[in-house]
């Protein structure tokens, strides 16, 4: 395609890479916070807007590939999806904004659905008649719809559903009470406009289109479609950060490096496919041909420059904690896992068997006192016979008599010359190296020698760095609940008029899975990973339960769960099919005796269907009194008895 050195067609051409740009930009977002924090009522109200700036863009991008009027009309009809909705949405994503700050109104809820409805009937008029806008006109540089009687209506209604919104934000904003929340609601606030950019030149074409030369309405369109493109990156930018509990800046490194390898690679490409110019040959070669050569080497070398780059942005993004990521990055880099280690063992015995020309060698580590084979190195695994002789554990434990490995460290047992491998102060034994006995008794040259010290070495400090991570995953299953915590306390943003923060709600009591969590539990309440890797073993009452349990966490969750449950049993004697039974039953046939839903509906005379209704019943009961007895409360039974639970000050209760 040659492009004109005029003014309407440069115009033109720079409005088509930018209309381009900004429906991979949108789409790229609105992706990406669908992905990321879909439950957020701001991340989905966003979403709609979005999608519906993306519709008029989509349809900017079309039209310039239309020749004729006729087929253009219904591109433009088309276009009015995303310009009679963009109003709702603005509503919509305002009153969501001003519902995070505990300001919520059922007659501002209803408004949102009436003005979707008004957008709807607009969207109506005008894809069938030409009472909101009619006839147009099809330039090579614009087109447009030409203002019907009713079209004043819709300008109206646009601005005072946009300065409602707008009024929306700044409401938000003024009850903002942390600099952070209010520094993201100013960004919410300036970035607002840029839907309203992006269809303003279209109400200005349609409703002055008589006193507008093209030169003007294209270069309204390239002011709006630059503002459009930056303002929607940096709407996404703060809308990324609602409802989440993630760290600030993992999702800041998350979102810029999304936008670096998705949206600007996906824009380049475009510019370059699009100054490619239209011509039959290039340097000799086809265009086409030309055309994948240079999109190859465009992305592969974004790619390599985003690579190098990283560094440098990770600092900018982490200018504030950069010691502490860096160690953590290090940290992820370095660490030993369970198959690390045994590539990096297995290599250590390959180069052994190789140097001592013999088949077979094995590394044992010291699990529960005794050696687990950890890598062997051969065509099969050691015989357990070369690992319970019965002075292999008193061999393991052996003080070390010489400072430098010597013939006489190895011993011979099972036809294996073995070895104890032990932490670098010799203090302890961290496992047992065996090869294949070449002869009796070790008989090792000097050179050998000299080079089994270092495969040694290297194989007691990987295994004590092992030892040593595995004691900070340890420490990281302690304290990850309680970081849990801290990023739900830290997420929770502070208003006016909203309560302190010594009234939220700890962990997970009363929180959306705390249910889950004790159906997860009751469905292996005779032992599982459901109940022994329960969140509910952080609970305060479990805690307490520990002492009376021998220290179990199983057996001390399980005890609570036996207490709520016996809180649901009414008083008298048992009856399997009255109605102040049922729960009790439920709970007890199919958690405890581990029924089949078949036989207890069979003995409790109800359908399965109901079983299932009952049984969801009875464990929100249940779940209603073991957070009832976390907090202090003492637990009612089904006759009105209190079962007293065990003291403990007031100001633990959370």
């Amino acid at each position: 395609m040659e492009i004109s050195l005029d003014l309407p067609s440069i115009l033109a051409f720079a409005n088509l890479i930018l209309c381009s740009a900004i429906v991979i930009i949108a789409f790229s977002l609105l992706v990406y916070i669908l992905t990321h924090n879909l439950r957020s009522t701001v991340a989905r109200s966003f979403c709609a807007l979005i999608a519906f700036v993306t519709v008029v863009y989509v349809g900017d991008v079309a039209l310039t590939r239309i020749e004729t009027l006729e087929a253009a009309i219904p591109w433009l009809r088309f276009q009015w999806l995303g310009i009679a909705f963009v109003p709702a949405a603005y509503l919509h994503f305002s009153d969501a904004l001003l519902s995070t700050t505990n300001l919520t109104s059922p007659w501002r809820r209803r408004a949102v659905l009436a003005s979707y409805s008004i957008s709807a009937l607009l969207f109506g008029l005008a894809l069938s008649t030409d009472l909101l806008v009619r006839d147009g006109q099809h330039l090579p540089q614009v087109s447009h719809l030409a203002a019907g009687p009713l079209f004043w209506v819709f300008v109206l209604y646009f601005l005072l559903t946009v300065a409602w919104g707008a009024l929306n934000i700044q409401r938000a904003r003024q009850r903002c009470l942390t600099s952070t929340s209010r520094r993201r609601m100013t960004y919410l606030a300036v970035a607002f406009a840029a839907p309203g950019l992006g269809v303003f030149p279209y109400l200005v074409a349609a409703s002055m289109s008589s006193y507008l030369t093209p030169g003007i309405v294209l270069l309204l369109s390239l002011t709006g479609n630059i503002g459009v493109a930056l303002m929607i990156v940096i709407m996404a930018y703060s809308v990324a950060y609602f409802g989440v509990l993630t760290p600030d800046r993992v999702i800041k490194h998350s979102f810029i490096h999304y936008l670096l390898r998705g949206p600007f690679v996906a824009t380049c490409v475009i510019i370059l496919m699009l100054t490619i110019p239209r011509v039959e040959r290039i340097f000799g070669l086809p265009r086409d041909m030309v055309l994948i050569f240079a999109l190859v080497g465009l992305i592969v070398m974004l790619q390599i420059l985003i690579n190098v780059t990283k560094p440098f942005i990770d600092r900018l993004i982490y200018r504030q904690d950069r010691e502490e990521i860096t160690w953590i990055q290090e940290l992820d880099k370095r660490l030993l896992t369970t198959t690390d280690l045994k590539q990096f063992l297995e290599n250590v015995l390959a180069a052994l068997c190789e140097l001592l020309r013999v088949q077979r060698g094995f590394v044992a580590v010291m699990a529960g006192g005794e050696p687990r084979v950890e890598a062997f190195c051969g065509p099969l695994s050691p015989s357990h016979v070369a690992l319970t002789s019965a002075d292999l554990m008193a061999l393991a434990q052996s003080p070390s008599n010489n400072e430098e490995l010597d013939n006489s460290d190895f011993v011979v047992r099972n036809g294996y010359w073995l070895l104890p491998l032990r932490t670098e102060a010799r203090e302890s034994t961290l496992g047992l190296l065996g090869v294949d006995a070449r002869c009796p008794e070790p008989d090792l040259t000097g050179d050998e020698l000299e080079i089994i010290r270092v495969l040694i070495a290297q194989a007691e400090l990987a295994l004590e760095d092992r030892h040593l991570q595995q004691g900070v995953f340890v420490a990281l299953r302690q304290i990850i609940p309680q970081i849990e915590h801290i990023q739900r306390w830290r997420g929770t943003v502070r208003y006016r008029g909203s309560p302190g923060l010594e009234t939220i709600e700890e962990g997970p009591l009363y929180g959306p899975d705390f249910q889950q969590w004790v159906w997860d539990a009751l469905s292996h309440y005779w032992g599982g990973p459901r109940l022994t890797k329960s969140p509910l073993l952080n609970l305060k009452v479990v805690g307490r339960a520990l002492e009376e349990n021998d220290g179990n966490p199983a057996k001390a969750l399980r005890s609570v769960l036996d207490r709520a449950i016996e809180a649901l049993k009414p008083e008298g004697k048992r009856h399997m099919t009255t109605a102040e039974w049922i729960l009790y039953n439920i709970l007890e046939l199919k958690f405890i005796q581990g029924l089949r839903v078949r036989d207890i509906a069979m003995r409790l005379a109800i359908s399965e269907s109901d079983l299932y209704r009952k049984q969801r019943v009875a464990i929100e009961e249940v779940a209603k009194t073991i957070a009832d007895m976390e907090q202090g409360v003492p637990e009612r039974t089904a006759r009105g008895e209190e079962i007293p639970g065990p003291s403990y000050p007031t100001e633990e209760i959370s």
